[in-house]
């Protein structure tokens, strides 16, 4: 009888999920609203529909069980503590909840190290025992992979790599902080970044790639824009992402100088960013590390792009 285990990619927004296979293949796939602001029954109400549609999809196969990569601090491979973006929600058992429903294993760890793991057994991870793993999306996360396994920190928490601070006087961060490299990379300070260079450049601003691809509606500037006019070689599109890039390679220099660990995979939606990112990633980060550290420092790119945690998370089950 054929088998198959389940993987979740819970998001503030969407809840990616699909049935994937022994060789971390994806078979089928389900995408829901995960109604994250109207509070945790809501939520675990989205979850049960998503997993009862992809089981029904597979009548008369073994499903081995749920794995779930949620946002926030997660304990005991169940417990879901304070998730960003989710309304009324600071501690809730998850995995408990879902399993008095469905009586299968279900397993619950935090998103960005799902796909960290996901990268680690079937992507650009696979090679490399230890790495760094970065989500540069809307915000800034990661996981760390030491002896290929998860490192966790003392109360589950750690991988938080957006927290770094380059700039003690910085801009505040959602987080409370100042300077954290999540206030300078994510998806909407590029876009805001990006709105105040082209307000500010000069009366030929309005030849710019940027302004020609959003039909001159500012508003609409996101990184798939950004990095679509940059691409077509528009110079101002290209300087905010080397920046971004090099901000970025900034914090990595700290954290592979603190780990001892030479490479780094990026994934998330702002990874899709053409290679002259990568580039800048790279050299600010070899500028930036001890010199005991400079060989064999290595930037890659996610293979698995927004597949990862689902993939990661089945895999908790299989």
């Amino acid at each position: 009888m054929k088998s198959y285990a389940i993987g979740i990619d819970l998001g503030g927004t969407t809840i990616k999920a699909g049935s994937v296979d022994a060789g971390g293949g994806i078979i089928k796939t389900v995408t829901m609203d995960s109604l994250a602001m109207s509070g945790p029954q809501a939520v675990i109400g989205q979850l049960l529909k998503t997993i009862n549609d992809l089981m029904a999809q597979h009548a008369g196969e073994t499903c081995t069980g749920v794995g779930i990569g949620a946002p926030g601090v997660v304990t005991g491979g169940s417990v879901v503590k304070n998730p960003p973006n989710f309304a009324a929600w600071e501690r809730v058992d998850l995995g408990d909840a879902i399993r008095r429903e469905i009586s299968l294993k279900v397993e619950v760890e935090n998103d960005a190290n799902m796909a960290a793991v996901g990268e680690s057994k079937f992507g650009a991870g696979k090679d490399h025992p230890n790495f760094l793993f970065v989500i540069w999306g809307t915000g800034v996360g990661g996981g760390i992979i030491i002896d290929r396994k998860i490192f966790y920190g003392s109360h589950g928490g750690a991988g938080e790599i957006g927290h770094l601070s380059i700039d003690m006087n910085g801009p505040r961060c959602n987080c409370g902080s100042r300077g954290c490299i999540e206030s300078y990379i994510g998806q909407r300070y590029l876009s805001e970044r990006t709105r105040n260079a082209l307000a500010a450049a000069s009366a030929d601003s309005h030849t710019s790639g940027i302004i020609a691809l959003v039909n001159g509606d500012v508003q609409k500037i996101d990184p798939k824009i950004i990095a679509q006019a940059a691409e077509s070689g528009d110079p101002l599109a290209k300087a905010i992402f080397v920046e971004a890039g090099t901000f970025l390679g900034y914090a990595l220099a700290s954290i592979l100088n603190i780990l001892d660990i030479r490479v780094v995979v990026i994934g998330g939606g702002v990874s899709a960013s053409p290679q002259f990112v990568y580039d800048a990633v790279t050299v600010a980060t070899r500028e930036r590390v001890l010199k005991p550290h400079k060989e064999g420092i290595r930037i890659l790119r996610a293979e698995l792009a927004n597949k990862a945690g689902i993939i990661g998370a089945a895999s908790l089950v299989m």
